[in-house]
């Protein structure tokens, strides 16, 4: 198996094989936490007009944004994984737009398959994608903004490509290498209350979920995530 990493929406373009698309803070945690929530579908989407635009052709569907972490006018929560656990979405459509992440989904069209990437279901990707016998596994970094390399995302990349590889990593490594990361200071930031501390504990509940997210695209250009396990969709 070769693995690759890739950064950026360009990295995204041109992503081969099965890519993983990765946005530990907090799009694709935020996303697994919408499935326990009972969430009925889950839509990502880049633009934000087009996110808005779904609430007048879908219904029940709650609406999730944000841009530079802040909760986009208009729309029902932010991107908040803390906050998302305490709503009950059962047989509602959420329909997700974020600064990264799903750039990240909806540009990785040269890819035979696209899996969401974070820490609290790693392992599950992983033996997700092993069981489908790769020759190519691409890790995009998305970072901050889809910009900036940050600590979060490089670290989860290496830990899934170490998961890929039969390798360990300590959860509790990655914990105290992002709690001390200035990645990670927005949720200890009185003013910056969008991105609460309890947040950070979410997306740090390394392989709480046993379960993977794979991005099918649409044909409006969005992307519809599918629970997937090593004995097919659930």
């Amino acid at each position: 198996m070769q693995i690759e990493f890739v950064d950026f929406v360009a990295g995204a373009k041109k992503a081969a094989g099965i890519a993983v698309v990765i946005d530990v803070f907090r799009a694709f945690t935020t996303a697994c936490y919408c499935v326990q929530q009972g969430a009925a579908r889950i839509l990502a989407v880049g633009d934000s007009d087009q996110a808005l635009a779904y609430r007048n052709t879908l219904p029940e569907t709650v609406l999730l944004g944000e841009r530079f972490g802040k909760c986009l006018p208009g729309f029902d929560f932010g991107n908040s994984p803390s906050e998302i656990s305490e709503v009950n979405l059962q047989g509602k459509t959420v329909v997700h737009t974020t600064h990264a992440g799903t750039q990240g989904l909806v540009n990785a069209i040269r890819a035979d398959r696209v899996f969401t990437g974070a820490l609290v279901n790693a392992a599950a990707t992983v033996r997700t994608i092993k069981a489908l016998e790769p020759r190519q596994v691409t890790l995009v970094r998305m970072g901050l903004n889809a910009n900036e390399a940050s600590d979060e995302d490089w670290l989860c990349a290496d830990y899934l490509a170490a998961l890929l590889r039969g390798e360990t990593i300590a959860h509790q490594d990655i914990y105290q290498q992002l709690r001390g990361s200035p990645y990670a200071a927005r949720f200890f930031d009185d003013a910056q209350p969008w991105s609460p501390a309890a947040d950070f504990e979410c997306c740090l509940d390394i392989d709480r979920f046993d379960f993977a997210l794979q991005a099918n695209p649409m044909p409006d250009g969005a992307c519809e995530l599918t629970l997937c396990s090593p004995q097919g969709d659930l």
